[in-house]
């Protein structure tokens, strides 16, 4: 009698898990919330808005000058032509503020965050790329816009003489420094918006902080006001944009790093934050 045997089975595969990337990549991060920027609508209006404020203020403003150079009304020699070129910049800084604040606060607002934050589960390394892509584009657009309002309104100035060459060392750090201002307030808003979380309240806290606060300084004594007043950001930050010096004011580079300090003070409270508290 013969026996029959089975073949043997192969022995069975242990299971391995396929592993799962960590992180989608820093650089997909940027790329996402590129696209993100560039596609809403705050994005162009507000855009629209810095164009338009930077253009026409600037002309109109440059103009009048010219009109009161003319009557004997303003000394050429006190004249601040960079600023005066600039002064549609006070409402820029409206709109890159409002900006930042809904680059990450409407994302709160309407509960995409939620998918963002699945998408992207290092939350530190979304903030940071969030923070990058709108400070990079809000500089491009200012600095744009710096050198070609100082450029026109030069252009005006210069028929009464009052104009000045682009490439001398004061007129060229504060067309430049046009740039670096509008950055600093738009990152200032980015902070507060992703710390408050809420489009209202971070408009509130922002124009609390960047135009409130001077006023509320006017009410102290005047021995405490004088040495607080130039710290606002306002008054710190804008001395980058002048060319002409005030020996007791901040200097324009220590004036926007005072500035510098706001933006960094939200955007740090912001990162330590976004890891204890729920999307």
């Amino acid at each position: 009698m013969t026996t029959s045997t089975l073949p043997s089975r192969p022995a069975a595969t242990p299971y391995r898990a396929v592993p799962q990337p960590d992180t989608i990549g820093f650089g997909n991060v940027l790329k996402s919330e590129w696209t993100k920027l560039r596609t809403v609508r705050s994005t162009f209006w507000t855009t629209a808005v810095a164009v338009l404020a930077t253009g026409i203020l600037g002309v109109v403003v440059c103009l009048q000058t010219l009109h009161d150079i003319k009557n004997g009304n303003q000394n050429v020699a006190d004249l601040d032509s960079v600023m005066t070129a600039l002064t549609g910049f006070f409402l820029v800084q409206v709109t890159a503020g409002a900006l930042g604040v809904m680059t990450i606060s409407s994302e709160y607002g309407t509960g995409m965050i939620r998918a963002t934050l699945g998408a992207v589960p290092q939350r530190r390394a979304m903030l940071a790329a969030k923070g990058l892509v709108f400070a990079a584009c809000t500089f491009v657009i200012s600095e744009i816009l710096s050198f070609s309002a100082v450029l026109v309104g030069q252009a005006i100035l210069h028929s009464q003489h009052a104009g000045v060459s682009l490439w001398d060392g004061p007129t060229l750090r504060a067309t430049f420094g046009g740039g670096l201002y509008i950055t600093a307030i738009g990152l200032l808003g980015f902070g507060l918006g992703a710390l408050i979380r809420h489009t209202a309240g971070a408009l509130s806290a922002f124009f609390g902080i960047v135009f409130a606060s001077t006023p509320i300084v006017d009410l102290l004594p005047t021995s405490w006001r004088n040495h607080v007043i130039e710290y606002m950001p306002i008054n710190a930050g804008s001395q980058i944009l002048s060319t002409h010096t005030d020996h007791q004011s901040l200097t324009p580079w220590h004036g926007f790093a005072v500035l510098c300090i706001y933006p960094l003070v939200a955007i740090t409270a912001a990162a330590i934050l976004i890891k204890r508290r729920d999307a």
